[in-house]
């Protein structure tokens, strides 16, 4: 029988926190056909062929219900000047689309304005994994804006900068 050491959560997450992410607003509809958004920085590339993306959601989510009804979500990649909308839709406000520039993608799924990129995804499938539930997604119409990205590393927000040598 193998022995799984103690892992100090707190380290685990600085640790983390060190790795700089992007920040992306996951979108879809719910079954009553309203707007559904939350902030995601678990978000990865998967494969090209076929073209698959990852994201996780926690499982007790208020939000997975639909994400999982829905069969249809979009990728928001945020632009270095949407910190904003980050917070708000990381928040538990009620209605977070409020006052939020939007157009409809692939399915309903809301598309931010203004936003990096964005890509738009069939959910190919999904597992429970920890106390996460993991979406896999399959594009099926991406558009990128030239817009700088947003980045979180630290508990912070950031731009992205050129690397000395």
């Amino acid at each position: 029988m193998r022995i799984h050491p103690t892992i100090d959560h707190a380290e685990l997450r600085r640790a983390l926190g060190s790795f700089p992410t992007g920040v992306t607003v996951i979108t879809t509809l719910d079954p009553d056909g309203a707007l559904v958004g939350l902030t995601v920085n678990s978000f990865n590339s998967l494969s090209l062929d076929p073209p698959l993306i990852l994201w996780s959601l926690g499982t007790r989510s208020s939000n997975r219900r639909a994400f999982e009804a829905s069969g249809h979500f979009a990728v928001n990649i945020l632009a270095e000047d949407q910190a904003a909308i980050s917070r708000r839709f990381a928040s538990p406000a009620r209605n977070k689309f409020h006052g939020v520039a939007t157009h409809a993608g692939l399915a309903g799924a809301p598309l931010i304005d203004g936003c990096a990129a964005y890509i738009e995804c069939r959910t190919h499938s999904t597992q429970v994994a920890g106390d996460h539930l993991l979406f896999i997604g399959r594009v099926e119409r991406v558009h990128t804006a030239g817009r700088p990205p947003l980045v979180y590393v630290g508990g912070r927000y950031c731009g992205v900068g050129p690397v000395k040598d």
